[in-house]
This record gives structure tokens, C-alpha cells and sequence, in this order.
């Protein structure tokens, strides 16, 4: 019992040093004064300030497509390179690439951006949506490959070998048997590259360049000039998105062990 409750403890120690800032922060986004110095009153004026300023809704709006974009394309790629890392025969090489793969995950993520800076200006691929989309897409796609491989090692290959001798040819084998035994690895993988996609601040950072930019980079550009609860507003509102994204991921891990667990 005494254990049990230093256990617990414990956990909510973690958890308030975890979350007292974000409520903090989401605390003074309702404060009808203009610094995070004391509270002065409710107010929703700086939520109105956020949807008055548009280029902010701007970047925020393009923050997001790029999120979505990078995450679907990192998804496509990560997935079916997990699967060729898996069907690998020599084991050495498939020890070789993973370890490769796993390095890119380890790695400072201001190597990662500069290298692909110094990349960019040598092969002269200009600065902008397109560099960034990129650089997003080759660090998630490491974190897929991690997210799908297990999945792939907990497969039945004896359903594969069935599916074939049934007569089903490869396209078929692929997308009835093991695109279905993935899909909670796929679902993990992009909701994760989509989450690192949309915080990103140092690998962006570099690759930039003028006339686009990032959420966190435009934040990172306004907290540099002072305290503006405008951000705190913003960062509420994305709080609360990252929320609704950690519940909805939730459900749709649920349904599909459900699924699963009917058709075993």
C-alpha cells in the first residue's frame, strides 16, 4: 500500500511539472490585461486579436498543411520501407538499416537541419514550402518505420502462405492481409510524424528560407520581441486541437483492436 502510494506520488509530481506551464499559459490567454504579470480580469480579447490577425491564421493554416502533407507521404514511404527492411534475408543488412534508421531518430536535430541546409544550397533547391516538406518528410519517415516494423514481427507469415496458395497474387496478398495486420502501426506512425511535423522547430528553422515560415517558428519570432498573449491564445487553441487529435487517435486504436479481435 505504501509503495502503491509513492507510486502515485510520483506520477503526479511528473505530471504537474508537465502540464502546470501549458495551464499557466492557457490560463493568461483569458487575461483581459497585456502581461502574464498578474491576472486582471476574464477577458476573450485576445482570442479576438488571433482571429483578426490574419497572417498569423496564415501560417497557422499552412503549418497544419504542411503537417498533413509531410505526415501522409513519411506514412506511404516509412510503411512499405519497414517492409522491405523486413523481408531483408541476410540479417546482417537488416540489422544494418535499421540501425541506420534508428540513427536518424537519435541524432541533434540541429545536425539533421543543417545538413539538409548545406544539402539544399549545394544541389540550389530554393528555400521555402517545398525545402521544408522535405526535410519533414525525411525525419518522420525514420520515426514510421519504427512505429510499423513491430507490427510486421508480430504478423503471421503462415496467413501470407495461405493467402497464396489460395491463389491471391502479390497486390492482393498486400492489401487483404498485411496492410490490415499494420493498420495500428500505420495509424501510430502518422499520427506521430504528423505531432513532430507540427512542433518542429530546429530542422525548420534552417530550411526555411524568406517569404515562408512555420507556427513555431513565427512563435519563437514574437517571443523574441515580448510578451504577446496572443500566442497564449494560440497556443490554447492548439492545446486543445492536440487534445481532440490524442482522444480521436485513441477511439481509433480501440476500433481497430476491436476489429481485429472479431475477425480472430
Amino acid at each position: 500500500m505504501k509503495k502503491w502510494k509513492v507510486s502515485n506520488l510520483y506520477l503526479f509530481a511528473v505530471f504537474f511539472l508537465l502540464y502546470a506551464p501549458i495551464f499557466y499559459l492557457i490560463f493568461y490567454a483569458f487575461n483581459d490585461g497585456e502581461t502574464m504579470n498578474s491576472f486582471t480580469g476574464f477577458s476573450l480579447a485576445h482570442f479576438e486579436e488571433l482571429f483578426s490577425d490574419s497572417r498569423l491564421l496564415l501560417i497557422v493554416a499552412e503549418t497544419f498543411l504542411l503537417a498533413f502533407l509531410s505526415a501522409l507521404l513519411a506514412t506511404f514511404i516509412g510503411t512499405f520501407g519497414a517492409m522491405g527492411i523486413y523481408y531483408l534475408k541476410k540479417r546482417r543488412n537488416r540489422n544494418a538499416i535499421l540501425a541506420m534508421n534508428n540513427i536518424l531518430l537519435v541524432s541533434p536535430d540541429v545536425i539533421i537541419g543543417a545538413s539538409l541546409l548545406i544539402f539544399f544550397t549545394f544541389i540550389g533547391f530554393k528555400l521555402g514550402f517545398s525545402s521544408v516538406l522535405l526535410s519533414h518528410i525525411a525525419f518522420s519517415i525514420p520515426i514510421v518505420v519504427l512505429m510499423v516494423l513491430p507490427k510486421l514481427y508480430e504478423m503471421n507469415d503462415t496467413m501470407i502462405d495461405a493467402a497464396r496458395d489460395l491463389g491471391a497474387n502479390h497486390f492482393q496478398v498486400l492489401h487483404k492481409v498485411i496492410l490490415p495486420t499494420l493498420t495500428s502501426g500505420i495509424i501510430a506512425g502518422y499520427f506521430m510524424a504528423f505531432t513532430y511535423s507540427l512542433d518542429d522547430f530546429a530542422v525548420t528553422f534552417f530550411v526555411t528560407g524568406n517569404g515562408f515560415t512555420t507556427l513555431s517558428v513565427e512563435i519563437y519570432s514574437r517571443a523574441r520581441q515580448g510578451i504577446n498573449l496572443e500566442i497564449n491564445a494560440l497556443s490554447a487553441l492548439v492545446f486543445v486541437f492536440s487534445m481532440i487529435l490524442v482522444i480521436g487517435y485513441y477511439f481509433i486504436s480501440k476500433d481497430t483492436h476491436k476489429q481485429r479481435g472479431e475477425e480472430k
